[in-house]
This record gives C-alpha cells, sequence and structure tokens, in this order.
C-alpha cells in the first residue's frame, strides 16, 4: 500500500518534472526566435540598403511615416515597409517626416533614410530674382523653372514683385510662387513708407517705388543707391527734370529687351511719358523692380547738395562722380569721355593685336614666312 502510495507520488513529480521541462524548452525555444527576430529586424533596419546609386525621393507635404514607407519600397530605397514604420517609430527620437526632395545615397540602410527624412535639409528648390529685373524678365524665369506647373496669365505690373529667392516645393504654380513675390514687395513698401524721411517730395508709397526703380537702374554700386537717390529727391525739391536716361530705354523696350546701343537725338527730344528729360517730375510706372535697399535708400536718401553725377569709369564697378553745379559736371562728363575714349582704344588695338596672332598662327600652319617688319 505505501509503496503504490510512493510510486505515485514519484510520477507525479516526474510529470511536473517534464512540464517545467516542456515549459523551459519552448522558452528557450522563443527566446532563441524572439532573439531572431530581433537580430533579423535589426539588420535590415540598420545594415545597407538596396539601393545601387544615389537617389532623389520626394515626399509629399502631409505625409504619414506609414505611407512614406510604402513609396520607399515601392522604389526599390528599402527591403520592408514595416520594417521601416514599426521597428523605426520604436527606436527614433523624430519620426515627423518632412516635405520635399531628399538625396539618398546609394546603399543607405532604413536607418539613415528614416534620419535624413526627419532631420536632413530637402533639396532647396528656388526662383532668384536680382535687383532691377522687370516683371516680363520675371515670368520668363518662372516659365523656364520646369519644376514650377501652371501659367502666369497676366504681365503683373512693373515694380510690383521685391527682389530676392523665393523658396518653393517641386509642382508648386508659377502664380504662388509670383504671389509671394508680390506679396513681399506690398509689405516691404509700406514699411519703408513708414520709416521715411519726414520732408521728402513724394506724394505717395507709389511714387517712392517709382523714384526707387530709377535709382536701382541708374546704379550697379550698392554703397552709391543713397547719393544718387539724394540727386533725384534734390531734383524733385528744386523742380528739375530727372533726366535718366533709364527711363527713356524703359520707354522704348518696355523692360522686355535691352536697347542694345546708345540713345539716339530723336530719342532723347521725343517727348514721351517716360523721358524724365521731357517730363516734370516721375514717369508714370516703375521702370524696374527695385531692392530693398534701393526703397531705404529712397526713403532716407543721403544729405548733400549734388545736381548732377556721371560715371567716373569705363566700367559700372567704377560708379559715378557727382556735381553740384553744372559747370563742374561739365567737367566731370569731359573727364569721362576721355577715359571712355581710351578703354575703347585700348579694347581695339587688344583686339587688333589678337587678330593678328591668330593670323600669324594660321599662316604658320601653311608654311608661310613671316612678313618683314
Amino acid at each position: 500500500m505505501n509503496d503504490r502510495k510512493v510510486r505515485r507520488r514519484r510520477r507525479s513529480r516526474n510529470g511536473l518534472i517534464d512540464v517545467l521541462n516542456g515549459l523551459l524548452t519552448l522558452l528557450v525555444i522563443g527566446l532563441v526566435v524572439a532573439g531572431g527576430a530581433f537580430f533579423y529586424v535589426t539588420s535590415q533596419y540598420y545594415g545597407d540598403g538596396p539601393a545601387s546609386e544615389d537617389r532623389t525621393f520626394r515626399v509629399e507635404s502631409g505625409s504619414s511615416l506609414s505611407t512614406t514607407a510604402n513609396r520607399l519600397e515601392e522604389q526599390g530605397l528599402i527591403s520592408n515597409a514595416l520594417i521601416f514604420s514599426q521597428f523605426g517609430s520604436r527606436v527614433e527620437r523624430n519620426t515627423i517626416i518632412k516635405a520635399g526632395d531628399f538625396r539618398i545615397p546609394a546603399g543607405s540602410s532604413m536607418a539613415d533614410i528614416l534620419k535624413e527624412l526627419t532631420e536632413g535639409n530637402p533639396i532647396r528648390y528656388a526662383v532668384t530674382l536680382p535687383e532691377g529685373i522687370t516683371s516680363w524678365d520675371v515670368i520668363q524665369r518662372l516659365n523656364a523653372d520646369t519644376n514650377l506647373v501652371g501659367e502666369v496669365t497676366s504681365l503683373p505690373e512693373e515694380g510690383s514683385i521685391l527682389p530676392g529667392s523665393y523658396d518653393y516645393v517641386p509642382g508648386d504654380t508659377r502664380q504662388s510662387v509670383l504671389d509671394k513675390m508680390q506679396a513681399a514687395m506690398t509689405d516691404a513698401l509700406a514699411q519703408v513708407w513708414e520709416s521715411r524721411q519726414a520732408d521728402l517730395p513724394l506724394n505717395s508709397p507709389e511714387e517712392l517705388l517709382i523714384l526707387a526703380s530709377i535709382v536701382e537702374k541708374e546704379t550697379g554700386v550698392a554703397s552709391e543707391r543713397p547719393q544718387v537717390a539724394a540727386v533725384f529727391v534734390n531734383r524733385l525739391r528744386t523742380g528739375m527734370r530727372l533726366q535718366s536716361d533709364p527711363t527713356i530705354i524703359y520707354g522704348i523696350t518696355k523692360g522686355q529687351s535691352t536697347l542694345g546701343r546708345g540713345l539716339r537725338k530723336s530719342e532723347i527730344e521725343a517727348r514721351t511719358p517716360y523721358n524724365t528729360y521731357q517730363i516734370d517730375r516721375l514717369p508714370p510706372t516703375p521702370i524696374a523692380n527695385p531692392g530693398i535697399e534701393a526703397l531705404k535708400a529712397v526713403a532716407n536718401p543721403d544729405s548733400h547738395k549734388y545736381l548732377y553725377f556721371v560715371a567716373k569709369g569705363a566700367l559700372p564697378s567704377e560708379g559715378h562722380v557727382f556735381a553740384e553745379s553744372y559747370a563742374e559736371h561739365q567737367k566731370n562728363v569731359a573727364q569721362y569721355r576721355r577715359i571712355a575714349a581710351e578703354a575703347a582704344a585700348q579694347a581695339e588695338a587688344e583686339a587688333e593685336a589678337a587678330r593678328q596672332a591668330l593670323e600669324a598662327e594660321e599662316a604658320g600652319e601653311a608654311g608661310e614666312e613671316p612678313a618683314a617688319q
């Protein structure tokens, strides 16, 4: 009787041990499987990616992590969208995807790609406008940018655009970028007008804009803008005409081309709305889109008595010479003409020397003897 009880207790203990052994075996197998799965996932996430060359990947505005993961897999940049989104969301601090185009180097891991899309800088796309550009030229630049879509249906008013650099995302419309440019000018002009000198002979922000466009076209030297602006302000105060060549040129070209030659006597004498040799005060519209510094220069010009200026040398970068009297100005004009003539003669001499050198080289190749000097 006692022996049977002992045997039953032994079998019970042995069965419990068998169960524990089985559970332990399952636990070990589970750990091995889990460890293997974790190793596989981490190796997929941190290992080299499948892309064999550098690629550009676009993230549309508002894209989620899972949507981005699926598109990355579709484009062959990652091997498993689920690992990218689920594992990445658990091991990375930042999983908010930025919009834009991103450069993805060949072989980038999922970790590398997620970091680039959340912390990197998208490829910058921008339209850049120099100071003094005309509205017609702005439209040409917008139309030439193939990353933009749509059409601008009408030519924007001259002077309505603030030069500068305007970022966009590929696929934006040309009109939306133009709207940014025009809004920037509206804001800038309002701020500059509020900060202007109190005694300026200008009646409105629009007149300030017109004069700023003339200043912008008269000088390519940034530091001269307040001086040039003051000359025109002094002329307006004394009732003198502005006598600005760029205004005549704009009246001829309407800002849609360069003149490519000097002004003719007939063009200077013609009474047109843009000929400031013939009309009082300002032309009816701006003649270009002035930059913020030209606007500021007109709003707060230098304090001097100059009424005239002429180019200092043959190059625009040399700036201008200023004068208070017409007699002094005439001397400066005569000096400029001498410098310009000397520069033209020097250029012609250099061109002739280059022609002769080429002729001598060709003659030598043809086996001819050089002529006696």
